[in-house]
């Protein structure tokens, strides 16, 4: 299928899930995960009207969405992937949100330069690792706590919501629910959880925001 089918779908999915658990599918946003995608691909999300991007890393998004940022205005670009403390300048220019807020280094840093680049509520995710994986980044749950308030009340940052990516051999919506009572303890607006093999999954349980690759653009070339 071709791009804009595979889109169609995608949208279809989140139409008629939301429908069944009584959400309002305008709530939940589609990320299209471009990473390694090329740039005829990228074009063609783009003009089939495609304004939500999510990219892993900072250089490669750069070249190849720095340009692009002119011609599209509109354009809505996340960071999914790790941020190293050395490239948060590059990230704050060019990213609309970053997601994956995950240690107070990063923290302290990301405060310095959003109030040097005067970008005042600056949207961030903290990315919880829920599943508590020791290769995989993110605070933990019991974590969270302390971290919300050293990034909100100490560093003055602007947490809209939470991100996550599930353990692959765990059932998912085990790790969306847990996202979404932490989310709701401290009145967050956005989640972000849910990919490919697993969006309809986040939708029930109360995802705003769902970072699809595969099933957006198909199969890597």
């Amino acid at each position: 299928m071709s791009i804009s089918e595979n889109r169609q779908h995608i949208l279809s999915d989140i139409q008629n899930v939301s429908k069944a658990y009584d959400r309002n599918p305008s709530d939940i946003k589609l990320m299209a995960v471009s990473k390694v995608q090329s740039d005829e691909r990228i074009e063609e999300a783009l003009q089939i009207g495609q304004r939500l991007f999510g990219e892993n890393r900072v250089q490669e998004a750069q070249e190849r969405w720095a340009k692009r940022k002119t011609i599209y205005p509109d354009l809505d670009l996340h960071l999914i992937g790790p941020l190293q403390t050395n490239k948060v300048k590059d990230a704050v220019e060019l990213f609309t949100s970053i997601q994956t807020l995950d240690r107070e280094k990063l923290a302290v840093a990301l405060a310095k330069e959003i109030q040097k680049q005067e970008k005042t509520n600056y949207p961030l995710f903290i990315q919880v690792n829920t599943g508590e994986e020791t290769q995989k980044a993110g605070i933990t749950p019991k974590e969270l706590e302390d971290f919300y308030y050293f990034s909100t009340r100490e560093q003055k940052l602007n947490i809209c919501g939470l991100m996550c990516i599930p353990p692959i051999d765990e059932p998912p919506a085990l790790h969306f629910a847990l996202l979404s009572k932490l989310s709701n303890k401290y009145n967050l607006q956005e989640l972000s959880m849910g990919m490919s093999a697993d969006y309809t999954k986040a939708i029930p349980l109360g995802c705003t925001i769902l970072r699809v690759g595969t099933r957006f653009f198909g199969e890597r070339i």
